[in-house]
């Protein structure tokens, strides 16, 4: 138990304000498990909402599926999701939003999953049913409305690909045509 909610803890080192969320997240994430545990943590609940929502301004719900390592870079005005699942040993700055799309219909889409290995820059909207590869970079401001594909470093709105990152050799591929910037999707 004591492994789990510190699970973060070593991502977040000289990051107080990520520890302490990530611990408090990992503490509330049991009564996302089932009705029983949801009963009995209301009070805690009530607290995790308060605290890490309302006066610390990161919007992570306990029910969020969320790996291990998960930093949080300055979080302010961090908005994920509930439905949102992300990978291990992801890095999120501030201002960053992982939603889904509201229809005419009222209905919703589905939420981001986001790969492992997966850093998003400042003011980052990933919004929709996307899904963001492993071992990915998507640079500050970037929109992102389709798929990113592994290994890759994806900017500008709506975000495209401009690098391929080559894991084995530890090289960086420049994107040098078109075709290339808008390689196939996971």
């Amino acid at each position: 138990m004591f492994s789990y909610i510190f699970q973060d803890w070593e991502a977040n080192k000289g990051n107080l304000k990520g520890r302490i969320v990530m611990v408090l997240f990992r503490l509330a994430r049991p009564a996302s498990l089932n009705r029983f545990f949801y009963i009995l943590y209301l009070p805690y609940l009530a607290f995790y909402k308060l605290l890490v929502e309302w006066f610390m301004c990161i919007e992570l719900p306990h029910w969020t599926t969320v790996g291990k390592g998960f930093y949080i870079g300055h979080g302010q005005a961090l908005v994920i999701n509930g439905c949102s699942i992300i990978g291990k040993n992801c890095y999120v700055r501030h201002s960053t939003t992982l939603g889904n799309i509201r229809y005419a219909d009222g209905s919703y889409s589905d939420s981001p999953i986001l790969g492992d290995n997966v850093e998003l820059g400042s003011n980052v909207c990933i919004i929709g049913g996307v899904r963001i590869g492993n071992n990915v970079k998507i640079g500050a401001g970037s929109v992102v409305v389709k798929d990113i594909p592994d290994n890759c470093v994806a900017v500008g709105n709506p975000a495209r690909v401009i690098k391929y990152l080559d894991v084995k050799e530890g090289i960086n591929k420049p994107v040098t045509t078109e075709t290339e910037a808008f390689a196939p999707t996971i």
